[in-house]
């Protein structure tokens, strides 16, 4: 049902069944391929309403999404990242594993919208947010960023120092302090994605 060629080798034929819905290519000297070109052989199409996701397997690592395949695009060229193959001794062979699921094209579509999409934990402005809520919140990031920063406020610039501006009569911002905020919100936001919602609502 699936081909497979990794640039500059021959067609692969190794397809394994590995469940109802789940094909496995096992690609060899996987370190060594850049491109690889995922497709249907044409004789068995996707049933009606059916379509497959691609998705690459490194040892010692996660599942990866790909892409996908459906009877409108029965082809798919992938470059696989190099940074996945540098971890390994050029000299060691070291083998994949491509994987092909058919799902229903719903299922398909929502898995593709996911790729190359920032991660809900990172994003400050959350899917279906209005525009007074984002207001809102930049708001309440702001409020934090200056009562954060300006706690720090020191009276004399130190030797060597470069005042960022003027807040109080004498009083100067060391530049570290941005910095750390930022970090302490990226700590809070990875360990509660909801920490700005939870923030807004209070």
């Amino acid at each position: 049902m699936f081909g497979c060629i990794a640039a500059g080798r021959l067609v692969q034929t190794n397809l394994q069944q590995v469940d109802v819905n789940k094909y496995v290519f096992e690609l060899a000297d996987a370190q060594n391929i850049n491109h690889i070109v995922v497709f249907l052989l044409g004789t068995i199409p996707f049933e009606p309403g059916f379509a497959a996701t691609v998705h690459l397997l490194w040892p010692n690592k996660e599942w990866q999404l790909l892409g996908g395949l459906s009877n409108e695009k029965p082809s798919a060229i992938f470059r696989l990242k190099t940074k996945e193959s540098s971890i390994h001794n050029p000299m060691v062979s070291t083998s994949a594993t491509l994987g092909i699921s058919i799902e229903p094209l719903s299922v398909v579509q929502q898995e593709l919208s996911t790729i190359n999409q920032p991660s809900t934990s990172s994003a400050l402005v959350k899917p279906g947010m209005n525009v007074t809520q984002v207001g809102e919140m930049a708001g309440r990031i702001l409020e934090n960023l200056y009562n954060y920063v300006t706690s720090f406020t020191v009276q004399n610039v130190p030797v060597n120092g470069i005042p960022l501006g003027h807040l109080a009569e004498n009083g100067y911002l060391p530049l570290k302090t941005f910095q750390t905020w930022y970090e302490n919100l990226s700590r809070k936001l990875a360990s509660n994605p909801h920490y700005l919602e939870d923030q807004l609502n209070k």
